[in-house]
């Protein structure tokens, strides 16, 4: 069955991503403005959530609802709290500053797993290297930051499996001679990663910005790109990484997706909040379970 997407809300301009379903609205953010926005499917609306973000791009919620967000201009892993205040969760990785956080997967424990990739920033005053990085919590309240890979060199979107046994890792470089991969890790016992297996190469493509989990353990990856192949669609893989459904969408280049009930919801480098309704699959999603 082929998705209809529509504009659930106004195409902003500049990137948007980081969609969160908190169980009654859609939460996304419009990076480059440094906002939180907050889509209430009952009327509609698109509201300010939140905003001076730092730059914040990915959005996940814990196991007791607390949101959790990349702040990339502020180098830094955040909480929004009800209060208003952005609490800063690890801003450092053995004492260097981190660079720029891009998007988090939660465990149930609370582990925060998240991409931080050398970009536009200064590498000579943080860590000079692109990893996926742990913030552990530990029995004072406050994280330790952990690196638990060696091999990436442009992480993006990241995903736990169902039974978190394994991190689903889009390695996407796009100069030409780094991979764009759609890559399993195994999670071990002590949080650490093993080595990879390569689910799928996206060749000279653009390969996977966000991506998220259905009910099934399927994976939903924002992909593709206007420069080459079939052009911006939503991939479907099964775990084993073979593609299993495929939807083109009206944005060149997709950011992120997450579900509401059987209502998908699409972000974009040009700054879409689509929908596709009625996709016929549900989200597994930590919080709201």
């Amino acid at each position: 069955m082929s998705w209809k997407f529509e504009n659930a809300a106004p195409v902003i301009g500049s990137i948007t991503e980081g969609n969160a379903w908190d169980g009654e609205r859609m939460l996304y953010s419009n990076i480059a403005i440094n906002r939180i926005l907050s889509y209430d499917p009952l009327t509609a609306l698109v509201s300010l959530w939140r905003e001076n973000t730092e730059g914040t791009n990915g959005l996940n919620f814990d196991s007791d609802g607390r949101l959790f967000g990349c702040a990339g201009t502020g180098r830094k892993i955040v909480r929004f709290d009800p209060d208003g205040t952005m609490t800063t969760i690890v801003d450092r990785l053995n004492g260097r500053r981190l660079n720029s956080p891009n998007d988090l997967a939660i465990t149930p424990s609370g582990a925060i797993y998240f991409s931080d990739r050398v970009g536009d920033v200064r590498p000579d005053v943080g860590v000079d290297f692109s990893a996926i990085i742990s913030a552990e919590p530990q029995a004072d309240g406050t994280y330790l930051a952990v690196r638990r890979t060696f091999d990436t060199t442009m992480p993006n979107g990241l995903l736990f499996s169902s039974d978190y046994k394994t991190l689903y890792v889009a390695q996407s470089d796009y100069r030409a001679g780094e991979k764009r991969e759609l890559r399993a890790y195994p999670v071990n016992a002590n949080g650490s990663l093993g080595p990879y297996e390569s689910l799928h190469d996206f060749g000279p493509h653009r390969g996977i910005d966000g991506m998220t989990l259905s009910s099934e353990g399927n994976i939903v990856a924002c992909t593709g790109w206007e420069i080459s192949g079939p052009g911006g669609m939503i991939t479907i893989f099964d775990p084993k990484g073979r593609i299993i459904e495929t939807h083109p969408t009206p944005a060149q280049r997709p950011t992120n997706c997450t579900f509401a009930g059987e209502d998908l919801y699409v972000s974009s480098i040009q700054g879409h909040l689509l929908l596709a309704r009625s996709t016929g699959m549900t989200g597994h999603l930590l919080w709201p379970g």
